[in-house]
């Protein structure tokens, strides 16, 4: 009977980060995730490179190294098992690792990882439908601003016309003379 690997979503999301503009997974956390050794899996990368393209897979650069241990409050490099910048997987270099490590286990985390990569997505997505939505209600207030300064404006000639004395406006209407009655 296999033994069934359930990593938690939230654990999944606390390993992805934003680095060149994609969301990726560090091939260290990949690795612990899969339950082997950071360089097993690196290895059976090498031995397929082609099935990683520059989008699927990339080397962090040291730059990249330093700034993402600042943003993680990671001190200690030797701790942390990166001597070296790390290999980082898109979501379909994720997708891709499980065809070439063949494992049950590798297969039921990627599993796990897509489906959490998705989730990310759509909730982006909603986010951004909530957002134009916003933006559509802000335009519509704007206009409305508008429009009531415009009445406002409206109003003030009104009020400023009732004021003038009665002799300075044009009379309308029947007139009559003071001596007929």
């Amino acid at each position: 009977m296999s033994k069934v690997i359930v990593v938690s979503e939230d654990v999944i999301i606390n390993k992805i980060y934003l680095i060149r503009g994609y969301k990726v997974m560090l091939d260290r956390d990949l690795a612990e995730m899969y339950d082997v050794e950071t360089r097993v899996l690196n290895q059976a990368i090498k031995r397929n490179e082609k099935r990683f393209p520059g989008d699927f897979m990339f080397r962090m650069t040291s730059k990249e190294l330093l700034d993402w241990k600042s943003q993680n409050v990671i001190s200690n490099k030797e701790k942390m098992g990166l001597r070296k910048p790390p290999n980082v997987f898109t979501e379909q270099g994720v997708a891709m690792l499980s065809s070439i490590l063949g494992s049950e286990t590798a297969i039921e985390v990627n599993i796990q990882i897509i489906r959490t990569f998705t989730r990310i997505r759509q909730m982006l997505s909603e986010h951004t439908e909530l957002r134009l939505e916003v933006e559509k209600i802000k335009k519509k207030l704007d206009n409305q601003d508008k429009n009531m300064e415009v009445v406002f404006q409206y109003l003030d000639e009104l009020l400023e016309k009732k004021d003038q004395p009665l002799l300075e406006r044009k009379l309308i209407g029947y007139k009559i003379s003071p001596n007929k009655k």
